[in-house]
């Protein structure tokens, strides 16, 4: 007999504007406690050191997370000219100086180069697995015999948004999924010819979640156990505004939710369908209401994950 989960069935998204300190795991198990639910997961973990956008996943909620962290993240970071450290932030112990300060329209000149997919080279202090360990495990033990291969990330926009003083400036960036801003601040340095480290970082967006749909840790902890933290759930498709939709029927849904596959070759249905393209992902409805992640392909439509909602 299968062991009954311990609290209740909460379906939805809530997005925490997460403070400095706490780490994303910490939050997780605030709000699972605050709302008293089975299950709950995070769309995208923040260090201690960074605050901003963290998407909390309820119930159902967490069989779209992936969706949400494929999307575009935006960025608010400040780096500090002159200063290296071992872990890019201001964690780590000072490895490298530098006398030269960039100035402003040298700034703004070096950040053309990094628009659109590039190459980049995780920082060592990250989650990256080598061999099967945490890259940050191996730099913390001593290891500087691991190499951290470089990767294609996408630039969307990176722009300058102020010189606080010859020592520190303030960017914003909207990225793909895999971007690292502690990277991309020590690689502006370097073809700025010097070195920096992130002092600041504030994720602003997360797919279709931006600050707009926030709430702070104290005002959860304010709500507590209350009918109101429920209140401040998105609906679990949230997550998936980027993907196309397809209303079935009450017949066609039993079949989808049973393994069976539908079959899409009718006239009538290839109107339906209207613009799905082989092998594409998209949200099956009834009613207006989500119920499974299903893929089309070969005239088919099968379903990839159930949402039992």
């Amino acid at each position: 007999m299968a062991r009954k989960k311990k609290g209740l069935p909460v379906h939805g998204w809530l997005v925490i504007d997460k403070p400095l300190g706490v780490t994303s795991t910490q939050i997780v198990g605030k709000a699972r406690r605050f709302l008293n639910a089975q299950k709950v997961g995070h769309g995208g973990t923040l260090d201690p050191l960074a605050s901003g956008l963290l998407p909390l996943a309820f119930g159902e909620a967490t069989k779209t997370v992936s969706y949400a962290m494929d999307g575009r993240k935006s960025y608010r970071f400040a780096v500090k000219w002159g200063e290296a450290t071992s872990t890019e932030d201001l964690e780590g112990d000072v490895i490298e100086t530098s006398d030269h300060r960039p100035e402003k329209d040298d700034i703004i000149q070096a950040l053309a180069c990094f628009q659109g997919e590039i190459s980049q080279v995780p920082p060592r202090y990250s989650a990256i697995k080598v061999d099967g360990k945490r890259a940050y495990d191996l730099a913390r033990g001593g290891d500087e015999e691991f190499e951290l291969k470089s990767r294609i990330v996408r630039i969307d926009r990176f722009e300058l948004i102020e010189m606080r003083n010859e020592d520190e400036a303030v960017f914003e960036v909207d990225c793909g999924k895999g971007t690292y801003v502690r990277s991309l601040g020590r690689d502006v340095a370097k073809t700025l010819g010097t070195c920096a480290h992130v002092t600041e970082l504030r994720r602003t967006r997360v797919g279709p979640f931006t600050l707009e749909h926030a709430i702070s840790l104290e005002s959860l902890e304010e709500i507590g156990h209350s009918p109101a933290a429920e209140e401040h759930l998105l609906p679990v498709e949230t997550a998936l505004d980027d993907i196309s939709a397809l209303a079935l029927s009450e017949a066609e849904v039993t079949r989808l939710r049973h393994g069976q596959p539908l079959s899409m070759i009718a006239r009538h249905d290839l109107e339906r369908i209207g613009d799905l393209v082989n092998g594409e992902v998209f949200l099956a409805t009834e009613s207006g209401k989500p119920v499974a992640l299903a893929r089309f392909e070969k005239g088919e439509v099968r379903s990839v994950r159930v949402l039992n909602l």
